[in-house]
């Protein structure tokens, strides 16, 4: 955790040293070669399409090709451990989303800190997620799914791309702010927990819009609820959890992080280019397409933001790491 503090105080872009403890002339300028972008997604997720949307772009805005490369499994752990492990030189950077600094908290042997060994460089948007139920389940409103579920604790599952993924966080911090009990389904990824829904075996899951929009145009699933303070109005009517009584606003976060002894002229020159990329007008149509809400919060900003999550999930995190099924 130290070892975060000072590196966030080392991120105003305006302080950060122009050169490293190496003499300037022995080095190369950055980027002069590619530069991965480990994604612990499957192609065609938000997070997925997120990071070739900014691949394409920082090649064009730095000059060098930016590459995506997948590596799903484990909850994030697997492609969290890939990066934590590269050289710190910039060349190898993890796109995140908001399930990443929680492993920490549901896993007490991990070979890395999610927190400690990752510098923040730029969160980039974030999407409420939804309460989204088969229609065989016979509820209409989010009242009727809480009376539902307190009526049979434990009866109603609720499919998630894994433990400690984004989607296992929502779905257990509504359980928590609604005071039902619901049986978590981890799956590989978040396509077969909505596969495994689709036929009737799982009956509730808690997504961002995009996951889930065309199979809710076509009614083959329903939204109860949105986890935003006020109603979804595009590109779907959606309620608002609130609306209900139910205190319950959870978003997921879409963002970029390097491995921590990234130099701190390197680290500058990345947030640099992500904010340029991120006010381009096609970037942010790109992201809206995606039901995501562009929201820039840069390097210690965005620090700041993931331990505020922290704290407030704290209750919700420990239920969980005490028992995988909340």
């Amino acid at each position: 955790m130290k070892l975060f503090v000072r590196t966030l105080v080392a991120l105003g872009v305006a302080s950060v040293p122009l050169v490293t403890s190496a003499p300037a002339m022995a080095q190369a300028p950055y980027p002069s070669r590619t530069v991965t972008l480990v994604s612990p997604q499957s192609p065609g997720t938000a997070l997925d399409v997120l990071a070739r949307i900014y691949a394409e772009k920082l090649s064009q805005r730095l000059g060098a090709a930016f590459v995506v490369s997948n590596r799903p499994g484990a909850g994030g752990i697997i492609a969290a451990q890939a990066v934590a492990a590269a050289t710190a030189d910039g060349y190898t950077l993890l796109v995140a989303n908001s399930g990443h600094p929680i492993l920490g908290a549901l896993n007490k042997k991990l070979p890395f800190d999610p927190i400690a060994d990752f510098v923040p460089i730029a969160m980039i948007g974030e999407t409420p997620a939804l309460v989204v139920v088969i229609p065989g389940l016979g509820v209409r409103t989010l009242k009727e799914l809480v009376d539902l579920a307190k009526a049979k604790p434990d009866a109603i599952k609720y499919s998630t791309a894994g433990i400690g993924t984004a989607t296992h966080i929502a779905g257990a911090y509504f359980a928590h702010q609604a005071g039902i009990r619901m049986l978590h389904v981890p799956y590989k990824s978040g396509s077969d927990g909505i596969a495994d829904m689709l036929a009737g075996r799982v009956e509730t899951t808690f997504a961002p819009l995009a996951f889930t929009l065309s199979l809710l145009q076509e009614r083959k699933l329903l939204a109860l609820a949105v986890s935003s303070s006020a109603d979804l109005r595009e590109p779907i009517e959606v309620p608002s959890a609130r609306a209900a009584n139910i205190d319950y606003e959870y978003s997921t976060w879409y963002g970029f992080l390097a491995p921590a002894r990234t130099p701190g002229a390197i680290v500058a020159q990345l947030i640099r280019a992500v904010s340029d990329v991120s006010e381009d007008p096609d970037v942010k149509a790109k992201i809206a397409a995606q039901g995501i809400s562009p929201r820039l919060k840069l390097g210690a900003e965005m620090g700041a933001h993931i331990q505020n999550e922290l704290t407030r999930l704290r209750p919700v995190l420990d239920a969980i790491a005490a028992n995988t099924n909340p």
